[in-house]
């Protein structure tokens, strides 16, 4: 049952038209992902469902009686309640059905032996009884236990909403919607303020959902959990797929290709159609003038294609100027406390090169603290911290901190690197998408993705070889993502990166570092091999119960000569089916002239073709062989 329809929704801001002409229908306990680059207007098409804006021209159809829950709707916080007490709000209904059924007990005990009474009452409590059953009367504080634990707000509960900090707040609200279970939750970015655990408790709570789900997430992974169906806002319209996220990818990409080359088969027509007319009209007769008027009307008749479009994406790659020696770095027990409270302490951490190692943890751990101790932004209270010969070190700030905002983007790049010349630092932003005037914009003016692309800009100038990074997919939409992914895939160097976004940590890790109680879980493999793990209880990779920092170093060097080997064969693997691929086309095409008997004329020319061809047939038949040994 649909319960949401769109019908050529349009907005504009002054001359800027957002959304162009949006249409797309929701059904009943659907769950969709809303997904597009920064600024193409997913917030403002939210809002406009949720009645917070208007649109220009359009409709917003919705069941009649329809119940949305929009985190932005929740209203603002007393801040003289409770967290308890606010989430227990929520069934305040429940809670004076129990008042009115304990009320009901009391005068049933009173009265007696009067029937009349008794009938009366017991009526009355049996309905109550009913209505309190189907409200979740008995298993709502469950619920808000549920949610206190799985949005790590359960050491709060007895602390006043105004002393919570802005992420507490958000995850309050957020707790408080998803406990009013509405028949359409808008959710604008659910995952922002929360930690691994806690995305992972809402992906299930969202799955078991009896309602429906428009979400709004750079998340990719939580997009791959929770969704059924993608849509795409893209230059201010709006196309639906079916599918999660890594399915809407893959049928993005092909529709784009087919749509382009039918856009491109139309093109060379309609060219050829115009030659052709101009060919009429040169010869100036009066059949071949006929000829050309008929050809232009059916020209001016043909449905012409729009070009498909695609927004502007990043492009650049990391590059390093010299490689490190095998040791890139060693800590020895490595400790940080603020106060009474201790981040970390007796970290021992061995690095080696090529390394690609994913820091992951609750919030508040101290994962960023852990970084700028590496880096010498901030001093460990205790330990030893040793870099390797020949190392480079290129960080990445999530909050972009080194950023000069009292500067223009072209100055705030050029200044660092007075050595290049203009063209060679606005080719360098170009590849982040700074064009044109864009260069002399203030960095104060900038968005967080913006400033983000800026920071990246740097950082790939640099030419490091060892990669500090701190979250550096925030901020950044989907398409900036996969590019930084790619980058990173290409990368010769070194990469230890702090994340809560377990699809980039899929991508680029082959080691999960947990921060976790003040020491350092090492785990083998990217997110998902680290998450099965856990999930079964297994220890953790790091940990090498009595055994000598000779043979962990050995062990260490074991797995990681064993990853080069997979990765090796792989890529070996996939050299044989690109050339298995070459070589049967080539026999295929053989096979065709060997067919024809105008081949058979020249002798030498067919013996040659049948030569080739046999070497061929044998030469995939080692190929196939060599495959299936490696497979």
């Amino acid at each position: 049952m649909i319960i949401l329809a769109l019908q050529e929704v349009k907005k504009s801001f002054g001359t800027h038209e957002v959304l162009k002409s949006v249409s797309f229908t929701l059904q009943e306990g659907e769950r969709m992902g809303l997904v597009g680059v920064n600024g193409s207007g997913k917030s403002t098409l939210m809002k406009i469902i949720a009645g917070q804006e208007t649109a220009d021209s359009g409709a917003v159809n919705m069941q009649k009686g329809l119940q949305i829950g929009y985190l932005a709707q929740q209203g603002e916080l007393t801040g003289e309640e409770t967290v308890l007490e606010t989430l227990e709000s929520v069934f305040e209904p429940q809670r004076q059905m129990e008042a009115e059924l304990r009320r009901l007990e009391q005068e049933m005990a009173e009265a007696g032996t009067d029937p009349e009474a008794l009938r009366r009452l017991g009526g009355r409590y049996d309905a109550l009884t009913r209505e309190f059953e189907r409200s979740n009367g008995y298993g709502w504080r469950s619920s808000v236990q549920g949610v206190l634990a799985g949005l790590k707000l359960r050491e709060y509960q007895d602390m006043k909403t105004g002393r919570l900090s802005g992420g507490e707040r958000t995850r309050l609200c957020l707790g408080r919607m998803l406990l009013t279970e509405p028949d359409l939750l808008l959710l604008d970015e659910p995952t922002n303020h929360l930690d691994l655990k806690s995305i992972a408790w809402l992906e299930e709570y969202l799955r078991a959902y009896r309602g429906a789900v428009l979400v709004i997430s750079h998340d990719r992974y939580f997009m791959d959990h929770v969704c059924g169906r993608m849509a795409e806002l893209l230059m201010g319209n709006l196309e639906t797929y079916t599918g999660n996220y890594t399915e809407y990818l893959e049928k993005r990409t092909e529709v784009y290709e087919i749509r382009m080359k039918a856009w491109e088969l139309q093109q060379k027509e309609i060219a050829r159609q115009e030659a052709v007319i101009a060919m009429y009209r040169r010869f100036n007769r009066e059949k071949s003038i006929r000829l050309a008027e008929s050809r232009e009307k059916r020209l001016e008749k043909m449905e012409r294609l729009e070009r498909p479009q695609e927004e502007g994406s990043v492009h650049f790659r990391f590059e390093t100027r010299r490689r490190t020696g095998d040791d890139v770095l060693q800590t020895d027990r490595l400790g940080k406390s603020y106060g009474d409270r201790v981040l970390f302490s007796d970290l021992d951490i061995h690095v080696k090169a090529g390394d690609r190692i994913a820091l992951i943890g609750d919030n508040g751990t101290g994962k960023s603290t852990l970084l700028k101790c590496l880096t010498g932004e901030e001093k460990p209270d205790t330990g030893v911290i040793r870099w390797g010969t020949g190392v480079d070190i290129g960080y990445y700030d999530q909050h972009q901190a080194g950023l000069h905002e009292n500067k223009t983007v072209l100055d705030e790049v050029w200044d660092r690197f007075p050595r290049m010349e203009q063209y060679e630092v606005r080719g360098a932003l170009g590849m982040f998408l700074f064009t044109g005037d864009d260069v002399f914009a203030p960095v104060s003016t900038l968005s967080g993705g913006e400033k983000g692309r800026v920071a990246l800009t740097e950082l790939m100038l640099r030419k490091d070889n060892v990669l500090l990074l701190d979250e550096p997919t925030n901020h950044l939409d989907m398409d900036s993502r996969e590019v930084l992914e790619n980058a990173l895939a290409d990368f010769p160097g070194t990469i230890i990166a702090v994340s809560h976004d377990r699809y980039f940590i899929n991508r680029f890790a082959e080691k999960v570092c947990v921060l976790e109680d003040g020491t350092l879980k090492e785990y083998l493999g990217n997110y998902d091999s680290y998450f099965e793990k856990v999930s079964r209880a297994e220890e953790p990779d790091g940990e090498y119960a009595g055994m000598t920092r000779t043979a962990i170093d050995k062990e260490k060097k074991k797995s990681r000569e064993e990853q080069l080997r997979i990765k090796a064969e792989k890529e070996r693997m996939a050299a044989l089916e690109a050339r298995i691929a070459v070589a049967e086309r080539e026999a295929a095409a053989l096979e065709n002239a060997l067919a024809d008997p105008e081949t058979w004329k020249d002798a030498g020319n067919a013996a040659e073709k049948t030569r080739k061809y046999n070497a061929l047939k044998d030469e995939i038949e080692q190929l196939y062989e060599e495959y299936a040994e490696l497979g």
